[in-house]
C-alpha cells in the first residue's frame, strides 16, 4: 500500500487506475504526489488555485471506497478542471478579473460527473479570459507556459489544461472547445484531446462564451484515457442544459482496438493549401502513411468554405458573447468597482475594470453585428454560411469514414509573437473552425515534432455522435507509434 513510485506522474490514467484498484498505491499517495509537482512547477502558470485540504479529502473518500473493494475506471485517479468549469469547492475565475474570488454554490455537471466517477480533483488550471484567445495570454492572471518550450505558448483557450497534463502536473484535465480549444492546445502540447459532438456534454456549469459553440472535453495523454474520461463526463442534462442532446451514455472504450482495415480517410484539399508551414506538412504526412500502412484508405475531399469559416465564426461567437457577458455588471456577483456615481456609471466602471482587452474587443464586434441596420448584413448572413459549411462535412462524409489534417498551420509560437495583432491568433484557428461551426466531434493527437522540436498534431473529424470510432482510429495509431509517450525535458 505504500507503492509510491518517483515516477508515478508517467502512468495513464489507465495505468494509474489500475493501481488503485489493486491496492499498489492509495489514491492519497497519488494527489499528494501530483500537488508536489503542481507546487515544483507553478512557474508554467497552468494552475490558478489549489486547496489541498479539499482534495486530500476527496482522496481519502476515494480510498475508502476502495476498500469496500468498489471499482471504477476513475476511482482515486486525480485529475485538474479547466477554471471555466464553475466548482463549489474552488474558486471559479474563468481568467478573468471579473470573476476573481469568486465561489459558486454549485458544481458544473461535468464537474460533478466526474466526481461521482470517483475523480479526485487537483485544483484549477488556467485559462484565455472566458476562453477567448488561442494562445493563453489573455488570462488575467497570467500567461502559460509551453512545457516544451517555456518561451512558447501551450495554445488557448485549455492552454492550463494542456500544459498541465504534458509536465505530468496530472494525468487528465477538462477543456472547452468553442472554435477549437481542446484541439489546438492538444496539439501544441504534443498530448490527445477530443471535443464531442455539441451537445454530448452538459453546458450546465460552464461559464458561457458562445452558446451555440461551446462544448466540454477532456485532454490527457492518450486516446484510451480520453476514452475512458468522456464516458464519465458525457450524458443527457435535459433539466439544467436545454442544448444537451438526449443520447444515453455510452462508453467510448469499447471499440478500441477494432481493425481500422479498410477505413476511409478524408484529405481534404483545403487543409494543405498555402499556409501551411513545410515542417506541420511533413508530420502530418507521415502520420497518414502509417495509417496506409494500418490498412486504412485515403480518399481525397474538398471542404469547399474552410476560409469562410473564419469571418462566420469571428461574426457568429462575439455575437453570442455580447449576449452572454452581459450579466457580469457588477450587480449580482463578480466585481464591481470601487468608485461611481450612479448606476449607469457603475455598470461602465466595473465593465471597463473587470474585462480585459479581448474580451472588450469580441463584445463590441458581437454588438455591432447585433444593432440594427447590420443584424441581416452581418449575423443573419454568417449563420446561412454555418449551415453551407455544415452541408460541406455531410457531403464529404458520403465519401469517407472521418477526416484527417492538420490542427493549426504552424507549431506553437512565440509567447507574445502575434504582438498586438489579433487577426494572426484568429487566423490560426482555419483548421478547427469548420468542425465547430458544424457541430461535429473532433480531437487531436501527437504526430510528430516540427520546427523548434515542438510538438505537432493531426486533427481526426467525424461525423455526428461517432466519437467512438475516432477514438479507436487514434489509438490504433498510438498502438504503432510513441509520440504519445514522448515528454518535455525538464519534467
Amino acid at each position: 500500500m505504500t507503492q509510491t513510485s518517483t515516477d508515478l506522474h508517467d502512468l495513464t490514467v489507465a495505468q494509474l487506475a489500475t493501481l488503485l484498484r489493486q491496492r499498489k498505491v492509495s489514491a492519497v499517495e497519488a494527489a499528494r504526489h501530483f500537488l508536489t509537482r503542481a507546487t515544483a512547477y507553478k512557474h508554467l502558470g497552468a494552475f490558478l488555485g489549489v486547496s489541498e485540504d479539499v482534495t486530500l479529502a476527496q482522496a481519502s473518500a476515494a480510498d475508502a471506497r476502495l476498500a469496500t473493494g468498489a471499482t471504477g475506471a476513475l476511482l482515486g485517479v486525480p485529475l485538474a478542471h479547466k477554471d471555466i468549469f464553475v466548482t463549489r469547492d474552488f474558486v471559479s475565475t474563468a481568467g478573468s478579473k471579473m470573476l476573481d474570488g469568486y465561489r459558486s454554490p454549485f458544481d458544473a455537471t461535468v464537474v460533478s460527473r466526474l466526481a461521482e466517477a470517483g475523480a479526485v480533483t487537483l485544483g484549477k488550471l488556467n485559462c484565455d479570459e472566458f476562453a477567448m484567445g488561442s494562445a493563453n495570454e489573455n488570462s488575467a492572471f497570467g500567461p502559460v507556459k509551453n512545457p516544451w518550450d517555456s518561451s512558447r505558448t501551450p495554445g488557448g483557450s485549455s492552454g492550463g489544461s494542456a500544459a498541465a497534463v504534458a509536465a505530468r502536473l496530472t494525468p487528465a484535465a477538462t477543456g472547452t472547445d468553442t472554435g477549437g480549444s481542446i484541439r489546438q492546445p492538444a496539439a501544441f502540447c504534443g498530448i490527445t484531446g477530443i471535443k464531442p459532438t455539441y451537445g454530448r456534454a452538459s453546458r450546465y456549469g460552464m461559464v458561457a462564451f458562445a452558446s451555440s459553440l461551446d462544448q466540454a472535453g477532456p485532454l490527457a495523454r492518450t486516446a484510451e484515457d480520453c476514452a475512458i474520461l468522456l464516458g464519465a463526463m458525457c450524458g443527457p442534462d435535459p433539466d439544467r442544459d436545454s442544448t444537451s442532446l438526449d443520447v444515453p451514455t455510452e462508453d467510448f472504450s469499447l471499440k478500441l482496438g477494432d481493425s481500422i482495415d479498410g477505413l476511409r480517410i478524408g484529405i481534404p484539399a483545403e487543409f494543405f493549401g498555402e499556409g501551411l508551414a513545410d515542417d506541420v506538412r511533413a508530420s502530418v504526412n507521415a502520420a497518414l502513411k502509417q495509417y496506409e500502412l494500418l490498412g486504412a484508405k485515403l480518399v481525397p475531399i474538398s471542404l469547399p468554405r474552410t476560409e469562410l469559416s473564419i469571418p462566420v465564426y469571428y461574426i457568429i461567437a462575439p455575437a453570442e458573447a455580447s449576449s452572454n457577458l452581459s450579466r457580469f455588471d457588477g450587480v449580482k456577483f463578480g466585481h464591481r468597482a470601487a468608485q461611481y456615481t450612479n448606476l449607469t456609471d457603475m455598470y461602465l466602471q466595473t465593465r471597463a475594470e473587470g474585462f480585459g482587452d479581448e474580451v472588450k474587443r469580441r463584445i463590441m464586434i458581437g454588438t455591432y453585428v447585433l444593432s440594427h441596420g447590420y443584424y441581416d448584413a452581418y449575423y443573419l448572413q454568417a449563420q446561412k454560411i454555418r449551415r453551407m459549411i455544415a452541408d460541406d462535412f455531410q457531403q464529404a462524409f458520403t465519401q469517407c469514414d472521418v477526416i484527417a489534417g492538420p490542427v493549426a498551420p504552424t507549431v506553437a509560437w512565440q509567447l507574445g509573437g502575434h504582438g498586438n495583432d489579433p487577426l494572426a491568433d484568429y487566423l490560426a484557428d482555419i483548421f478547427t473552425l469548420p468542425a465547430s461551426l458544424a457541430g461535429l466531434p473532433g480531437m487531436s493527437l501527437p504526430v510528430g515534432f516540427g520546427a523548434g522540436n515542438m510538438p505537432v498534431g493531426l486533427q481526426l473529424i467525424g461525423n455526428h455522435l461517432t466519437e467512438a470510432r475516432l477514438l479507436n482510429v487514434a489509438h490504433r495509431f498510438q498502438q504503432a507509434t510513441d509520440w504519445h509517450i514522448a515528454r518535455p525535458q525538464g519534467v
